[in-house]
């Protein structure tokens, strides 16, 4: 599984400024819909009553005409009164027989079938308008009155006018709506990424704040959120105030580390210069009493000799120390050109006198590998780990050391087919007195300064340097830079 968290499927996973614009656009979507919906229902509910208005003209119409002496002959369709528009149904029926007709000029009349004349007789009789679809006719709005003569008429207009002015004025505004939202869409994304842009200058500020290396030496923390977006009326500038705070106080603690650990250093420098000189004399006289073997006691001889052996343990130990503390300091180290094969050579033959129960084996390039920077460091850094392959390692271990090129870099590696390195030791292998358990032997011990070591000098070199373990293979590889403008 990667490092990076994978992004959340959906709504959930988009950006703020898009989820933002979303749903703006559906907040204004649903009310557009709610909008159309209500004109329409209120233009529907406004037509329907000027179509009553006209129905009930009409059905005032037909009963004069109906009332008319020598009215409609006995049996003959009612052909609608005088000024009745077009498409209007008129009916008479007494019981279960009637009359009807469609109008569909002021002059003729359209016959109305058995099945339309049954439609209208279901109309109630109550003088209100209805709603009804009549046959084959289509919707209309009907109203029934009852004659003096015990004679039923009814009266009555097409919805189709009305579907039609609903449908058009329906597009009309459905498509105001549509550009309207279009239109609020385009200027809510612009809106947005104007009302946002302060919280992406925050994010950009913490981006190159992230790549700063904040872990050592010191840091100058000048990044800030620019002024103009940390204005406290807003959100996005508490944002940007709370985020120049925050950076004011990293600032300050990254400040005061610095102060620490320059004076744990110069402490540790400073006390490692001074050991030097009583170390030297402790060893001298060790070795000047132990001379006089005639004159010393056996067990005092041993006591000198212990004494002896710690003492130079201890001055390793202190010179250790004082390398890395000038190390840590930044203290430049000489730069001349180093014949790395040669110097690898040298090493490996020292470390096969040393173990002579490992085996070494040794790879490098027919020419020379020429890297510019400091050879005694670097011969430190092959022989810490040579010391390591060997310290920790069981007797019979093969030690394989290899000297490879390409044209910018010079790499060395070292591979022994050990133990390998406890897990719970690897992240921290190239830390200070970092040490291993008993599952990798150390028959001449060791001070935990060793990679630590490898690691200050191959930085300070503009190099790199890695490990990679497991039982039966453990493997160092060092990157040394070849030219010297990578060290600039």
């Amino acid at each position: 599984m990667s490092s990076s968290r994978r992004a959340e499927p959906g709504v959930a996973g988009w950006s703020l400024r898009r989820r933002l614009i979303f749903e703006q656009i559906v907040l204004l979507a649903l009310v557009c819909v709610v909008i159309v919906a209500i004109s329409e229902i209120a233009l529907r509910a406004f037509l329907v009553d000027q179509l009553d208005e006209r129905l009930d003209d009409s059905s005032r119409r037909f009963a004069v005409y109906l009332g008319v002496p020598g009215g409609p002959p006995g049996g003959a369709a009612p052909a609608g009164a005088p000024g009745q528009a077009a498409g209007t149904l008129n009916a008479l029926y007494v019981g279960d027989s009637g009359r009807g007709a469609l109008q569909t000029d002021t002059d003729t009349a359209q016959l109305l079938s058995g099945t339309e004349l049954a439609d209208l007789m279901a109309v109630p009789v109550d003088g209100e308008p209805h709603t009804r679809t009549i046959g084959d006719l289509g919707e209309f709005r009907l109203v029934a009155d009852e004659r003096p003569r015990g004679e039923i008429s009814v009266t009555g207009l097409p919805m189709s006018q009305v579907d039609d002015v609903m449908l058009s004025v329906g597009l009309f505004i459905g498509g105001v709506a549509l550009a309207g939202l279009l239109a609020a869409a385009v200027a809510g994304a612009f809106i947005v990424r104007r009302a946002l842009y302060p919280l992406e200058r925050v994010a950009a500020t913490a981006s190159r704040v992230a790549e700063l290396p904040l872990d050592r030496g010191e840091v100058e923390l000048a990044e800030r959120v620019p002024k103009r977006y940390t204005d406290p009326g807003t959100e996005v500038g508490r944002v940007g105030l709370a985020f120049n705070r925050m950076l004011g106080n990293v600032r300050d603690a990254l400040t005061a580390r610095q102060e620490s650990e320059t004076r744990v250093r110069q402490f540790v420098a400073d006390a490692s210069h001074e050991l030097r000189t009583p170390l030297a004399a402790v060893r001298g006289y060790a070795e000047l009493i132990r001379r006089r073997d005639d004159d010393v006691a056996p067990e005092v001889a041993h006591a000198l000799g212990r004494v002896e052996s710690e003492s130079a343990r201890m001055t390793a130990l202190v010179e250790d120390l004082l390398l890395l503390a000038r190390l840590d300091s930044g203290r430049p180290l000489e730069h001349h050109d180093v014949d790395l094969s040669r110097l690898v050579v040298d090493v490996v033959s020292d470390a096969q006198v040393a173990g002579r129960e490992h085996t070494w084996r040794l790879t490098v390039s027919p020419d020379p590998v020429v890297v510019p920077g400091d050879g005694a460091r670097l011969h430190q850094v092959v022989a810490n780990l040579l010391s390591n392959a060997r310290t920790h390692t069981p007797p019979g271990t093969t030690v394989t050391i290899g000297l490879s090129t390409t044209d910018e870099w010079a790499t060395l590696t070292v591979a022994d087919d050990g133990p390998g390195i406890p897990a719970d030791l690897r992240p921290v292998v190239f830390e200070r007195f970092a040490r291993g358990d008993s599952s990798r032997s150390r028959a001449a011990g060791s001070t935990g300064l060793g990679l630590a070591i490898v690691a200050a000098v191959v930085q300070a070199h503009h190099g790199y340097v890695s490990v990679e373990s497991r039982p039966g293979c453990t493997r160092f590889t060092v990157g040394v830079p070849r030219t010297a403008r990578a060290q600039d």
